[in-house]
């Protein structure tokens, strides 16, 4: 009896450990704000941005831009005084250098206004669910910016959006060009086979 007892004490720490185990890889992971998002005004679309993650920074584009009747179908940031100068916007790196703080909030990154070249601070919020983004603008301190709300746009739209902006941000996603078809190397007719004799 007191074998077994023993050997039991050695068991259970083991089956516990390997319970808890299971339980931590059980649970889904915390949500990234990297992903596809839309910005809504009056109930409609005004554009998809996609946000990527490279080396723990996080970067956003203009991935898809649904314009109003009368407006260019493809602006370009003419105000704007760094790289981006002259950039069309669909494709525009907006978001830079925003960093994960832990858990669902990311700072340290700036947004750019491409309407007015305008730079600003940054902050992001995911919220817990994962389908919510809360980016916040603002100058030199938080408490005086203005805050969006963004929805995240199901994974499969990723690749409906404009070829170029996938190659630039998101490679791994985009459409493989066909391989180029080579011309046939000219090749000599075959000799027909001569008649059988009678």
């Amino acid at each position: 009896m007191r074998i077994a007892l023993s050997g039991f004490r050695l068991i259970l720490p083991i089956v516990m450990a390997l319970a808890f185990a299971g339980q931590l890889a059980a649970q889904p992971a915390e949500p990234s704000a990297a992903g596809l998002w839309q910005k809504l005004e009056n109930g409609k679309p005004v554009g998809w941005f996609l946000v990527v993650e490279h080396d723990g920074t996080f970067e956003g584009a203009f991935a898809k831009i649904f314009s109003d009747p009368g407006d260019p179908p493809n602006p370009v940031c003419s105000k704007c005084t760094d790289d981006r100068k002259d950039a069309p916007w669909l494709g525009l790196s907006f978001i830079r250098d925003m960093k994960r703080k832990g858990g669902l909030e990311y700072e340290e990154g700036n947004i750019l206004d491409p309407r007015d070249g305008q730079i600003y601070h940054a902050n992001m919020k995911v919220s817990p669910d994962g389908q919510t983004l809360f980016l916040r603008g603002y100058i030199g301190i938080s408490l005086f910016g203005k805050t969006e709300e963004w929805s995240r746009v199901p994974d499969n739209q990723i690749a409906t959006l404009d070829p170029a902006v996938l190659t630039q941000y998101m490679p791994q996603a985009a459409p493989r060009a066909a391989a180029p078809k080579t011309a046939p190397a000219s090749q000599k007719k075959p000799t027909p086979a001569p008649a059988p004799k009678p």
